[in-house]
C-alpha cells in the first residue's frame, strides 16, 4: 500500500476516501514547519485539550512531535473536510470497554474515520470512511522483548521464543505495530491488554475475524500496519 507523505506545504488530498478504501500520511515529525504551519505557532491552529496535553510532556522533542503531528492531522483533516485546520472539532467516542468518553478520537458529525499514531521522528495518519486504526512503532530493544513477552498471545509468545534472540527485536516491532492498529480500530486501546488478537509475528499479518489487517512501508528500524473494518482486502 502507498504512503503519501505530508511535508512543509499545504496538502493535496483530493476526495476523501470512500467505500472500503483507506487513505494513509507520514510525516517527519521533526519539521519546523507541517503543511504551511509553524509547530511553534501551534497554539493557534489546536484545541484547549491538545494544548493542554501538549503542555504536560515534559521533553521538548516529545512536545514538538504531539504538536506537529496534531498539526498535521488537523491539516488533513480541514483539506477533507474543507475546513480550516482549526475549525476541525475533535471530540473522543464512547469508551467500547466502559463506556466513558476515552475512546477512539473523531470528528463531531463523523463523516470521516481517522487514526493517528506517532513515535520517535514519524507520525502516520489513516483516513477511511468506516472505523479504521494505524500504528508505527521503531524497533523495540531486547529487553523490552523481555518485559512483554508473557503478556500477548500464547502462539505469538511461541513464534518469538522460536526465533533467534538478535531476530525478536524486528518480530516484535512487526506484531506490536499489527496489534496496535487494531485495538485503535476498535476503540479498546490497551484496557483489554494485549494477548487479543491474534496477529502474528511472521512476514504476513495474521487474519483478524471483523478487521482487514496490512503492514504498511515504514522507515528502516521502523514497522508500521493499518487495520480496517471489514473483512475484504485494502485497496
Amino acid at each position: 500500500m502507498y504512503v503519501n507523505q505530508l511535508g512543509g506545504d499545504l496538502p493535496r488530498v483530493g476526495p476523501p476516501p470512500e467505500g472500503e478504501a483507506v487513505t494513509v500520511w507520514a510525516l517527519d515529525t521533526g519539521r519546523s514547519v507541517v503543511a504551511g504551519h509553524a509547530v511553534e505557532e501551534a497554539a493557534a491552529v489546536l484545541d484547549a485539550a491538545e494544548r493542554e496535553r501538549a503542555g504536560r510532556l515534559v521533553r521538548l522533542t516529545d512536545r514538538h512531535a504531539y504538536l506537529a503531528s496534531h498539526l498535521g492531522l488537523r491539516a488533513l483533516l480541514g483539506a477533507y473536510l474543507g475546513q480550516a485546520p482549526a475549525d476541525v472539532c475533535l471530540i473522543r467516542e464512547e469508551c467500547p470497554c466502559c463506556g466513558g468518553p476515552h475512546g477512539r478520537p473523531a470528528v463531531a458529525g463523523g463523516g470521516l474515520h481517522f487514526s493517528l499514531s506517532h513515535t520517535a521522528g514519524v507520525a502516520y495518519v489513516a483516513f477511511a470512511a468506516i472505523p479504521v486504526g494505524v500504528d508505527v512503532e521503531g524497533t523495540p530493544g531486547a529487553a523490552v522483548v523481555t518485559d512483554v513477552l508473557s503478556t500477548l498471545h500464547p502462539a505469538e509468545t511461541a513464534e518469538l521464543t522460536a526465533l533467534a534472540e538478535a531476530d525478536r527485536p524486528v518480530a516484535l516491532g512487526r506484531l506490536w505495530a499489527r496489534k496496535e492498529a487494531v485495538l485503535k480500530a476498535t476503540g479498546a486501546g490497551l484496557a483489554r491488554g494485549v494477548a487479543e488478537p491474534y496477529v502474528g509475528s511472521g512476514p504476513t499479518p495474521a487474519r483478524v475475524t471483523g478487521w482487514t489487517l496490512r503492514d504498511l512501508p515504514a522507515p528502516p528500524d521502523y514497522a508500521a500496519a493499518v487495520a480496517l473494518a471489514g473483512p475484504e482486502p485494502i485497496p
